[in-house]
Formats: C-alpha cells, structure tokens, sequence
C-alpha cells in the first residue's frame, strides 16, 4: 500500500476541459487525515484467498477481480481485515432494508455502516479516490493532457481529444502492467472501474473529508475500464451503479487508515 499525505486539492474538472461531464463541478476539498491506498486493484489471488471463490469473467491469479458488486466488496473488506487481526471498518445489517437506498432494482438493500475509528480494511471515499489518482496534477489523466494504452488498459480505438489511436486489448490485464501515477499508484485510469464508499450525488462546495450523499440509487465507480473511451478514463470522470451490480468492468482497490 502507498501512503497518501491528504491535503487539499481541487476536485473535478473545469470547464474547458474536454469530454467533462456536467457532474464534475470543481470545488476544494481537504483530507484531513494521511490514508494508505492500494499500490494495485485487488488480484484475483487475493480475492480466492479470503472468499474461497473467484467470480472474475477474465480469470488469472494476477487479474484484478470483477464481477463483484459493492456488498461483494463491503463483506470482502471486513473478512481481510478480520483474518489479519484488524478491526472491521463496516457492520453489516442484513435483517433490515437500507431506507436510504432508493434503487428499485436493488434487491439486496443492506444497511452498511462505517466506523471512521476502524483500522480494518475499507474503499475509499470518492474524493480519497481522486485526491490519490491525480497524485498532485490538475490535468484531465495523471499523465497530463493525453494518455496513451501504454499508460493504461483503455479502448485505444476511441483516442482523446483527436490524438493517436492505440491498442484495444478487449480485456483485463496484469495489474501493475501500466505506468504508475506520481505517486506510484497503477491503473487508477482504466483496466477496471473501482468502487468507492459513496452514494452518487451531486458536488457541494468546499468541504473537509466528505463522504457522499445521505442516500441514493447507486454507489460511485471511479477510473474507467479496459473497454472504455479514453475521455471515460480522465481522473475527474464520474460513474455510478446499483450496488448490487456485478459487470466484468467493476473491481476495486482497498484504504486502511
């Protein structure tokens, strides 16, 4: 895991940049607190060895996992932490439907709580998320104003802003087979959307560790995909899902405190 410092950085995009998405208001946000962030998404391997099963469309131990949904990842969080003797950072409440959760095709509806104070295992918050991809720059990728398939796992064949196409691999690959950020994260653009911690909703001026929305219908992935447009991968782009949904484009990466 890499440690993250915190500070305060400018969250989401302006407006001249290109492909921006309407969601993507810029606004300052301050991370109080230093935070340690996966180096990598989470393998395949590391799923197997906690879960007892791999649920990956795309299989190889080195694979990031896919084809996992939110809770898949909320109960996967709170097993890793429990076998290396650390607190869970979420309690699980399946007897009860969530009334924040407004997603009619949700059948799932857990009521998931998170204890700050935990030292467990846990997704970051979508601003944690986009504090540690943009490792310092304020451009549209991590790389700067363009990035390339070298870069990362990402549709080649839909190129930004009129650059050069590059490769389609139609597929995960490795992770760490890309180039890292600034601060030696990798696929933080591409390969797999991650999930984060927050209902989707929308930006609200400056704010100090913000954590989501009160409710909603779906849970925030960030980063894009191996299938996705290169405008789909930029660092302040913006997704969201059912939590229940399970696609062969989701995975995620893991924070400890």
């Amino acid at each position: 895991m890499v440690r993250i410092a915190g500070g305060t950085f400018t969250m989401g995009s302006p407006s001249t940049e290109v492909g921006r998405g309407s969601d993507e208001t810029q606004h300052s946000v301050t991370i109080s607190k230093p935070f340690y962030i996966g180096k990598y998404e989470v393998t395949q391997k590391e799923w197997y060895d906690v879960m007892g099963s791999n649920p990956s469309y795309f299989k190889g131990d080195n694979l990031p996992v896919e084809q996992v949904s939110w809770y898949d990842v909320i109960e996967y969080c709170n097993k890793r932490s429990e076998r290396e003797w650390l607190t869970p950072a979420y309690t699980i409440d399946k007897t009860r439907s969530d009334g924040n959760n407004t997603n009619g095709r949700d059948n799932v509806k857990w009521v998931v709580t998170w204890d700050r104070n935990a030292n467990g295992y846990r997704l970051p918050t979508e601003a944690e998320w986009e504090l540690a991809c943009r490792a310092g720059t304020s451009t549209p990728f991590y790389t700067g104003s363009d990035i390339t398939t070298n870069h990362a796992n990402y549709n080649g064949n839909y190129p930004y802003n009129n650059n050069a196409k590059g490769e389609y691999r139609g597929k995960t690959w490795a992770v760490g087979s890309g180039t890292p950020n600034p601060w030696g994260l990798y696929d933080m653009s591409g390969n797999v959307y991650e999930w984060c911690w927050d209902w989707y909703g929308a930006y609200s001026g400056t704010q100090t560790d913000p954590a989501g929305v009160a409710g909603g219908s779906y849970r925030v992935v960030r980063g894009g995909s191996w299938c996705n447009y290169a405008q789909y991968v930029r660092s302040a782009y913006r997704f969201s899902d059912a939590p229940s949904s399970r696609y062969g484009t989701f995975g995620f990466r893991l924070v400890r405190p």
